[in-house]
């Protein structure tokens, strides 16, 4: 996902630096090519020599090292850069970098980087609530910085509250949304429906299926890495939101109905990805309900269709995609589908083909357009997602 990416990462004197050891490893995996600054006080928590291990390259600390190839070295880093990230980020290089302070190889480093830069302020509580350290961090913003926020919790020297750097998958996910992918989706608000709908039958039961939500939390995250302003409608599933995205929780068919025609008019792309429960119990007296051989007979009535009202209120320009799963007559049903509900594409899913289907990490779908029809093999599912979505932006 990083393949041809430079990263350098700047590390400080703060007892969080051990850390971004994890973060330079994740990097390597995604094929970054990863060099590290540290200041002298840094080599005081880590050594320069892990950092080296992980990565390949030298990790430098002296200005004035004679160890280096014939160039200046901090600016030909510094033009190799794609982005910069300071963590953990001392008061002290903050305060420098505010003033355009160069007194160390870090310092001097990304003084003359004009790549995207972005810090991790970590230190005491009461230090970081200092007014002069929020000014200098207003400045670096200012100066098209970005200021990651640090976490709350209990410090190393036993305070509370926030000052924590964050975790090491936090800081990369800052780092793949600026560098994964062109942003051929900026500017575009993009709504993405995932998981399943519960459907009450009594305040104990309810009426479901099986869907996990993988295949449209890939989507929301694919299309954020792409630029998009993404909302994520979710019914209740076990996954970790996706980062950078607007989370929407719903529960009932209903409840998701509600969520996405009141926010439609306003997206570019709507993608409708969860399995919503087609019937829901209808409300009737206790006295109603059938029984007989120890089993219930409960009378049901269809759900809301989304699509159908997203069909029909399509505005001009908006690509409104659905997701078809059948077990029989795949093509033929999906593009039943795609012309009764007014779609532009519909993502046709086979459940009897192995690796397709809800719990997998993988899928296996036909893109339907009223023009084409794409027969994807068997991907992971943000593999899927992504050609999904190029599919969205030539209809654009």
């Amino acid at each position: 996902m990083l393949r041809g990416k430079t990263v350098l990462l700047g590390v400080t004197g703060s007892i969080a630096a051990y850390k971004i050891a994890s973060l330079a490893s994740s990097l390597m995996k995604k094929s970054a090519d990863v060099h590290v600054i540290m200041t002298p006080n840094a080599t005081q928590f880590i050594t320069p020599v892990t950092f080296e291990t992980l990565t390949g390259n030298k990790c430098l600390v002296d200005t004035f090292d004679r160890g280096f190839t014939f160039e200046v070295e901090h600016v030909a880093l510094a033009r190799k850069a794609d982005l910069v990230m300071i963590a953990p980020a001392s008061a002290d290089v903050i305060g420098k970098l505010a003033h355009g302070i160069a007194d160390d190889m870090l310092t001097t480093t990304v003084l003359a980087c004009t790549c995207p830069k972005y810090v991790a302020p970590a230190m005491n509580t009461h230090m970081f609530r200092q007014s002069i350290v929020q000014e200098n961090l207003e400045t670096l913003k200012r100066h098209g910085w970005e200021v990651i926020s640090p976490s709350v919790g209990r410090l190393a020297c036993g305070d509370v509250g926030e000052g924590k750097m964050p975790e090491p998958e936090v800081l990369l996910s800052y780092i793949e949304k600026e560098l994964a992918f062109e942003k051929d989706f900026l500017g575009k608000k993009v709504l993405v429906t995932a998981g399943p709908t519960q459907e009450s039958i009594d305040p104990v039961r309810f009426i479901t299926n099986h869907s996990s939500g993988k295949m449209g939390y890939a989507i929301a995250r694919m299309a954020m890495l792409r630029g998009a302003e993404v909302t994520l409608v979710s019914g209740p599933v076990h996954l970790t939101p996706p980062p950078f995205v607007e989370m929407v929780p719903v529960t009932s068919a209903k409840d998701m109905y509600e969520a996405v025609t009141s926010r439609s008019p306003e997206m570019d792309v709507i993608i409708k990805a969860a399995a919503v429960a087609d019937f829901r119990p209808r409300t009737v007296s206790e006295d109603k309900v059938k029984k007989g051989d120890g089993m219930m007979s409960i009378p049901l009535e269809p759900t809301d269709d989304i699509l159908k009202y997203l069909g029909e209120h399509k505005k001009p320009g908006q690509v409104l995609c659905g997701f078809s799963m059948e077990t029989k007559d795949l093509i033929e049903n999906s593009r039943k589908k795609l012309e009764k509900k007014n779609l532009d594409l519909i993502a046709a899913n086979n459940l009897k083909v192995e690796g397709a289907g809800f719990a997998a990490d993988t899928n296996v779908l036909t893109l339907i357009t009223a023009q084409e029809e794409v027969s994807l093999p068997l991907m992971s599912k943000e593999d899927a997602a992504t050609e999904l979505l190029n599919r969205v932006i030539k209809m654009m």
